[in-house]
């Protein structure tokens, strides 16, 4: 699949082309609408009954495991796939009544990398912009300037079958970025990523957000990568959006200072029954340890540890952290992200 809208824009070669977006970087105004959206694929409910709202300017995260329903989200905002049931806009536009409205405003970012191996970068990018009719003198700047966004200028005549992994990642945003969208749709822009072209790609993702302006809605199943990027998240799981808000909200809803413990000797069971009388903890949550959610930072380590040994409990490991979206993810599904596969 192409990273890009395929079909041309009417017009647009007679159309003046600005060199550089005129868009404010802040905006409260919705940019996507999305209310009680649903797609089922035979008896599998992909999406269910989804509502959310994306600013202008901002970059929103649809967070949650594979099968969560994120991909099938996308496809329907970018007018690629019909609901059954529910709305949305896209920049105004309805997503099935005005189609070419919609892929007019989008750049659209696939899992899955769609480049031609043996023409190289720019021309990658001379061929997609060809497909939008925009004149030579318009299409030829743009290759430069999106080229130079995302750092791939020094490399722009290289095949692309000598890329990394990380370059041909950076060359699909630049194909996304080409007519200037108001909307940047990324699917799991980073996966099978090593840790650091992740980050190094985090940050062409925010020179894009801020330098010119795009609104970016990305799908993510990394929870450091929606933390570091977004502004607003929703946390998707079988289909439906579970909980939203901005990172800090989330994980203050979960709570802001976790113990994470194993017990080797004891029952858990009265383990969490005397910590509850002491008033020590607001929640506990359960995976292959015990997540305690504490009322009082200064309660750490070794007041756990002289609380065990006073009741006759014995702490094989023990740890303390601040709540991060890994623990809102258990917190509100019951799954971690080393399920994830």
């Amino acid at each position: 699949m192409p990273s890009a809208s395929a079909p041309k824009r009417r017009g647009a070669a007679n159309k003046p082309v600005p060199t550089a977006p005129a868009r404010p970087r802040e905006s409260r105004r919705s940019i996507i609408e999305v209310s009680g959206l649903s797609k089922k694929f035979g008896k599998v409910t992909a999406v269910d009954s989804v509502s959310f709202n994306v600013r202008e300017g901002e970059i929103f995260g649809l967070i949650g495991l594979n099968g969560a329903g994120k991909t099938s989200t996308i496809l329907m905002l970018s007018s690629l796939l019909n609901p059954d049931s529910g709305s949305a806009s896209v920049d105004g536009y309805d997503i099935v009544k005005e189609r070419d409205g919609v892929r007019s405003s989008i750049g659209l970012v696939f899992e899955e990398e769609a480049v031609d191996i043996y023409l190289t970068g720019r021309q990658n990018l001379d061929f997609a912009a060809r497909m939008y009719d925009l004149p030579r003198e318009v299409r030829e700047r743009r290759v430069v300037e999106v080229l130079k966004t995302v750092g791939l200028e020094p490399h722009a005549d290289e095949k692309v079958n000598k890329y990394s992994g990380g370059m041909l990642r950076r060359l699909e945003i630049a194909r996304g970025m080409l007519t200037y969208p108001k909307i940047l749709l990324l699917d799991e822009p980073t996966i099978g990523l090593d840790a650091q072209t992740r980050r190094y790609l985090w940050d062409y993702i925010r020179r894009v957000n801020k330098e010119m302006g795009m609104t970016v809605l990305l799908s993510t199943s990394y929870l450091d990568e929606a933390d570091y990027l977004c502004s607003r998240l929703a946390l998707m799981d079988g289909g439906r959006i579970i909980v939203s808000g901005t990172p800090a909200e989330l994980k203050r809803s979960v709570g802001e200072h976790l113990i994470t413990l194993r017990l080797s000797k004891g029952s858990e069971k009265d383990f969490i029954a005397r910590l509850k009388k002491m008033g020590w903890i607001k929640g506990v949550e359960k995976s292959d340890s015990l997540i305690l959610n504490m009322k009082d930072r200064g309660i750490g380590i070794m007041e756990m540890v002289k609380f065990a040994r006073k009741y006759g409990f014995d702490i094989s490991s023990i740890k303390s952290s601040e709540t991060d979206l890994n623990d809102v993810l258990l917190h509100y599904t019951g799954k971690t992200a080393e399920e994830q596969g």
